[in-house]
């Protein structure tokens, strides 16, 4: 029987993994084992595998003083997987990261892009066709480092500075970055084929629409690495092409 060929073997997709939030109100291992306890009634397989985020934005002061391991053998314990934290403070993210887990940034919504946006959706008249966006948009100002993972849910996401190489950014719409992509940009990640992805300089490790990517070592083209880029989806391929920023009459 001849065998498959190497390349459809296997095939992967970037998809976004429902989890559950794991939300910490104390950060005593004792107090965490006698609520597990009683939420659970004692059955070590009460979750089932699920995935799950930990928000820490609950426990305070304390927050600092969290005991990964026992937290972690707590969790699985019953089967809870936890894979991502969320609301950490920035002296906790080393301790996080050297778990094994990753840091779940959530973008909140900006309301002065949201009323601009709006303010310019009522201007255009209604049979001008433009790329679909979403209602909102979600802005982040800051660089994103090694092991942040930012998902803006529902919306656009813009970001202002940096995406370092081993960040994540995902957003249901588009994604649009006013600086260097170094990590991965998600757009569509609910399945919007119509999302784009542009930066300003595309140095991206991956990049995804409606979970169809592309990475680095694909081959990107050449004249797009460091330069304004926009990433589409043409039928089933990931279409890459330079940006013209020059808008001088």
């Amino acid at each position: 029987m001849p065998k498959t060929a190497p390349f459809k073997s296997i095939e992967i997709k970037i998809a976004t993994v429902p989890a559950v939030s794991a939300i910490l109100h104390e950060s005593d291992p004792a107090l965490l084992h006698a609520a597990m306890q009683a939420m659970t009634g004692g059955e070590a397989d009460y979750f089932d595998g699920d995935f799950a985020v930990i928000d820490v934005g609950q426990v305070g002061a304390d927050r600092g003083n969290i005991d990964w391991t026992a937290l972690l053998s707590l969790f699985r314990s019953y089967r809870l997987n936890p894979v991502a934290v969320r609301n950490a403070a920035p002296e906790m993210e080393a301790d996080i990261l050297a778990h094994g887990l990753s840091l779940d940034i959530v973008a909140k919504p900006h309301r002065k892009a949201i009323q601009d946006q709006e303010a310019a959706s009522a201007a255009v008249p209604p049979v001008v066709a433009a790329q679909p966006v979403t209602r909102n948009s979600m802005i982040i100002d800051t660089p994103i480092r090694a092991g942040q993972r930012i998902y803006a849910r529902d919306s656009d996401l813009i970001v202002t500075a940096a995406v370092n190489s081993g960040a994540e950014i995902i957003a249901d719409g588009s994604i649009h970055i006013y600086a260097p992509l170094r990590g991965r940009a998600l757009a569509g990640a609910r399945g919007n084929a119509e999302a784009r992805i542009f930066t300003l300089s595309m140095e991206a490790e991956l990049v995804s629409i409606a979970g169809i990517y592309n990475t680095f070592e694909d081959g990107f083209p050449a004249a797009s690495i460091g330069k304004p880029t926009q990433i589409s989806l043409v039928g089933n391929r990931i279409d890459v092409v330079l940006m013209h920023t020059d808008f001088r009459s």
